[in-house]
């Protein structure tokens, strides 16, 4: 009897220390969205998984302002591109089905394509190497914007109209929404119906996932629905941030924290998908060259402090979203916002820092010995102040103003100091915002030749781009209207006091900056402009996820 007391005295200790952590941790998680647990702005859901049980899950802030609906684990949230993993489920089902190959070619499904994008293949398609031309890209260059309607037979239309593939398919790995909006047309052949009754059918009645759907009509009712918000000029006011648009594959799916979590215990037992399906899912695509990617089938398989990660986030209009999985632990993060300044997945990080903090692997003492060579020598403002190029137009502008390092996004215009994260560190991080650090590197003519980028999940390596004297350029040589029949589209550059617009359109213009001799910047658009006889002809646009957009000159 003795025996029997002392071991329910036991198990009630466990359980109670249990407890006692387990609010501890969900305490931290609470503090990590503290500035949206309120009743006056918008904020997010969160769903901690592990082992097949809900850890933790709530919702913060509001779902709805106008009618004071909080967000909580069964409000649907649009997710944006985390969708995209359901768009290549789709797809892969079909191919275990046999109802296609992954090596099929668009040419197969497509006859109107033209030439140059008939060889690319489902699997180009799903690894983000076909490519195509980004659709919600060449909108944004025809002068439309979130508010503006088009449709599937815009979109065809438009992709038809291209001339050109930003590469040679398979050549390079760049993010394509016209990809997996591709995607969603070949399931609407294949299937015989549009994927989203082929998803509710096939995928998400099978698994139970009542509360899931593709969104391929905006004037769908939606039960539980959170709002989009963006916030407005003035401080703590907020606008409706959604969209009219009815395009599924590259996004469009409306789900909750709780129907997510039977996505994620999908991933470890089903009777709906096999390991085959998923072993195809996470399998990372490979270039022409050999090179293996981090991307799979709408999914992003890296690393984070030594563990395995599967993941994709989302945004779109006034959504943000991430659902992160630390498949070697059976635990995953699931964060929904319908604020459009949300940053999910550096939260989905925080989260994971909080319960797997003991798993994490220690840094390696060669990575701690080159962390210590680059913060050696402290680096002076002006060996660091510069411009950084990422990929092309995708710069960020380091200055010094009255001795505070400023850094300003040219693609997005958006602007914030730098704060070094000690006296003698060339680490620096956003003033008030410690997740995302900034290292400066190889010195080179008293320069930093090198800025890492570092956030959750990985590391970017920006370029500094060498410094051109444009004080000579004329730029009334580049005043006049210029076409593209790609785009079916005018711009007009003007000169005004000295500076130069661009008006797309018929849209408001936008002063645009001098980047070299022929070259002119706005955000991340890159016109280069070539001329005949010395005078201007047109120019070659680059903007992004679209590349080498002729203009030419009216």
């Amino acid at each position: 009897m003795m025996m029997v007391r002392l071991l329910m005295l036991s198990l009630v200790i466990i359980s109670s220390t249990s407890m006692a952590n387990n609010t501890v941790e969900q305490k931290a998680v609470d503090a990590v969205f503290a500035k949206w647990d309120n009743q006056v702005s918008p904020g997010a859901a969160v769903g901690i998984f592990k082992d097949g049980k809900i850890v933790y899950a709530r919702g913060y802030g509001m779902a709805n302002l106008e009618y004071d609906l909080p967000n909580n684990e069964n409000s649907v949230f649009r997710i944006g591109s985390t969708s995209k993993q359901f768009t290549a489920a789709c797809i892969v089902m079909l191919s275990e089905q046999g109802k296609l190959s992954l090596d099929d070619r668009l040419g197969a499904f497509f006859s109107d394509l033209p030439d140059h994008m008939k060889s690319i293949t489902v699997k180009q398609l799903l690894h983000h190497t076909s490519g195509v031309r980004d659709y919600l890209m060449l909108s944004y260059l025809k002068g439309l914007g979130d508010e503006d309607y088009y449709t599937d037979d815009d979109v065809i239309k438009w992709l038809s109209a291209q001339k050109a593939l930003n590469f040679k398919p398979g050549d390079e790995h760049l993010y394509s929404n016209s990809g997996y909006w591709l995607l969603g047309q070949i399931v609407k052949q294949v299937a015989g119906m549009d994927m989203a009754t082929y998803a509710e059918k096939a995928l998400f009645k099978p698994l139970g996932m009542k509360n899931t759907h593709f969104h391929n009509n905006h004037k769908q009712v939606v039960k539980n629905r959170a709002s989009g918000y963006a916030p407005s000029s003035e401080e703590g006011v907020y606008e409706i941030s959604m969209t009219k648009l009815d395009m599924i594959g590259d996004g469009g799916i409306f789900t909750t924290i709780n129907d997510i979590k039977i996505w994620d215990d999908a991933y470890y037992q089903s009777k709906v998908l096999p390991a085959s399906f998923w072993k195809t899912m996470t399998e990372v695509g490979v270039l022409n060259s050999g090179e293996a990617l981090d991307y799979a089938a709408g999914l992003l398989i890296g690393e984070y402090k030594g563990l395995k990660t599967v993941s994709h986030g989302g945004a779109f209009v006034g959504f943000r979203a991430e659902l992160l999985r630390f498949p070697e632990h059976k635990f995953s993060v699931a964060v929904f916002a319908n604020r459009s300044d949300a940053n999910p997945t550096k939260m989905a990080y925080q989260v994971a820092d909080i319960y797997l903090a003991q798993a994490f692997k220690p840094v390696k003492e060669n990575d701690k010995k080159s962390t210590q060579a680059n913060t050696e020598q402290k680096l002076t403002h002006q060996q660091i102040v510069g411009q950084y190029e990422v990929e092309t137009g995708i710069v960020l502008d380091i200055t010094d103003v009255d001795g505070q390092l400023h850094g300003f996004q040219m693609w997005n215009q958006k602007e914030y100091d730098l704060v070094a994260v000690s006296d003698n560190s060339n680490t620096y991080h956003i003033d008030g915002d410690d997740a995302i650090k900034f290292t400066f590197t190889e010195v080179k003519d008293n320069q930093s030749q090198l800025m890492t980028v570092s956030q959750a999940g990985g590391d970017s390596l920006w370029k500094r781009v060498k410094a051109v004297d444009v004080s000579t350029v004329d730029i009334n040589d580049f005043v006049g209207n210029y076409y593209s029949e790609e785009l079916y589209v005018n711009y007009q550059l003007s000169v005004s006091g000295g500076k130069i617009y661009l008006k797309v359109a018929n849209n408001t213009p936008i002063l645009v900056s001098v980047a070299a001799p022929d070259t002119l910047t706005l955000r991340s658009m890159l016109a280069n402009f070539y001329r005949q006889d010395g005078q201007v002809k047109g120019f070659h646009l680059d903007a992004g996820r679209v590349k080498n957009i002729e203009f030419v000159k009216k």
